[in-house]
């Protein structure tokens, strides 16, 4: 018999680690247990399940159950909660279809993922507050707001901001509620950000910046009003969208480490602090590219991909290693695509570094080719290295994807000013201007260089 492998959590990095280990070890017993009904799915997805775009919960999974198990040849278990983990004896004990079902493993990969988080204020537990984490739970997430007249958001980051654009398609009155002074805090400047408040407000969004939720009130146990600091706004039901937190309450349990950042501990190889045990996708911390320093990102890409990593290592051993992230991402607020890597200017400051930044508009083709658009693009470099620290992007077009890809695969390599502005990019009149954006702005970041 092969090395027995056991899986945690059937999301992102669960699947992935559960495929890679079968490539690699055809001989491996894999078995993956998962506490909801789907695997390999896709949480980014609800928004636009919820907002109609997509019309089944079961299209935001990748694989159902029964092909995983087929064409992997994974024994997967869904429906599955394990609750305990006995490190010295190296079982892992579930919930199974009313029983308790012990799973033997050599080695054990975590990935439970995270939680939504839910603001410690009074009212938080009313009927009719409503979070968004598993595509299992879609439907019936859906089926409370479409019953609802006005709906509150609390949150101004991704997941806020897709389901205000969600609830506006369900024709919904909508009220955004962001404590800091602009929407995406932690990822955009403000001046940036301003473009997506305009994009909201066109679009008929109520926008409360600087405004803290502090609580909730309810009739017969159902919330009908926001309390900030501000003030009382009657709603029929409210989204929660202020982030995650990664659910560490198993790797606790079985004595894993903690990091700084509160998420699990894991070295470059996603092994924790107990030999044999791994961790990946949002329930462990990486690190930044650009800083070395621990962070915790919850993206998805990431996590397939420390998912592939840990997969490798379960079967082979330091096989893989995992670099870290920028924090590359991006979203689509109404008309706009909203995209960003590596660091802010804020955040460069914070870190020490003497950042210097350009923003642009440029046309997304040659001025006189019809269909172009216009995106604004801003750039962060380092000012005693040159060294690009983060980029910026929106606009009306896809397009925007791909420029922040190209910014990311600069930045992760360590690139300058000067390595962007002699990036070899390509150019036609009906795909970007002779003058590619990118490198416009690193011109203008050069300060008269070129």
């Amino acid at each position: 018999m092969g090395r027995r492998v056991v899986i945690i959590g059937g999301g992102a990095a669960g699947a992935s680690a559960a495929a890679r280990a079968r490539r690699l070890d055809p001989e491996a017993e894999i078995t993956l247990l998962e506490k909801g009904p789907f695997i390999s799915h896709a949480p980014c997805g609800i928004p636009y399940y919820v907002g109609g775009v997509v019309k089944d919960a079961q299209e935001l999974a990748i694989y159902t159950p029964e092909e995983f198990a087929r064409e992997r040849r994974i024994n997967v278990k869904i429906n599955t909660e394990v609750f305990d983990i006995d490190v010295k004896n190296q079982v892992v004990l579930a919930r199974e279809g009313g029983s308790v079902v012990k799973y033997q493993w050599d080695v054990l990969v975590i990935a439970t993922g995270a939680k939504p988080i839910v603001p410690p204020v009074e009212g938080n537990e009313l009927n009719g507050i409503l979070t968004l984490r598993l595509p299992h739970e879609a439907p019936r997430l859906r089926e409370e707001v479409e019953r609802a007249s006005t709906v509150a958001v609390v949150g101004g980051g991704y997941i806020g901001l897709e389901m205000a654009e969600a609830l506006r398609n369900l024709g919904k009155k909508v009220l955004l509620f962001e404590m800091m002074p602009h929407v995406l805090p932690t990822t955009f400047d403000e001046d940036m950000a301003k473009l997506v408040h305009e994009e909201l407000v066109r679009n008929g969004v109520e926008l409360h910046l600087n405004e803290k939720v502090v609580g909730f009130r309810g009739v017969n146990g159902h919330v009908n009003k926001v309390v900030t600091e501000k003030g009382e706004y009657t709603v029929d039901k409210v989204v929660l969208g202020v982030g995650v937190r990664p659910d560490t309450e198993l790797a606790e349990k079985a004595g894993l480490r903690l990091g700084e950042t509160k998420a699990v501990w894991v070295n470059e190889y996603m092994e924790t602090s107990v030999p044999n045990i791994y961790a990946a996708g949002d329930v462990a911390e990486t690190w930044n590219l650009i800083t070395g320093k621990r962070t915790y990102v919850a993206l998805a890409p990431a996590a397939n991909k420390m998912g592939q990593v840990a997969g490798a290592n379960a079967v082979k051993g330091r096989f893989l290693k995992f670099p870290g992230v920028l924090g590359t991402a991006i979203t689509k607020v109404f008309n706009l695509y909203v995209a960003r890597t590596g660091l802010t200017e804020r955040q460069a400051r914070e870190e020490g570094f003497k950042p210097i930044s350009a923003t642009i508009k440029a046309r997304t083709t040659a001025h006189y080719y019809p269909g172009g658009v216009q995106v604004t693009i801003k750039m962060i470099a380092d000012e005693s290295s040159g060294r690009v620290l983060g980029v910026q992007i929106v606009g009306p077009d896809k397009i925007v994807a791909g420029y922040i890809d190209i910014a990311a695969a600069l930045i992760g390599k360590g690139a300058t000013i000067d390595d962007v502005f002699f990036a070899d990019l390509s150019y036609a009149p009906p795909t970007a201007p002779v003058w590619h954006p990118l490198i416009t702005a690193a011109r203008v970041l050069s300060k008269g260089k070129y």
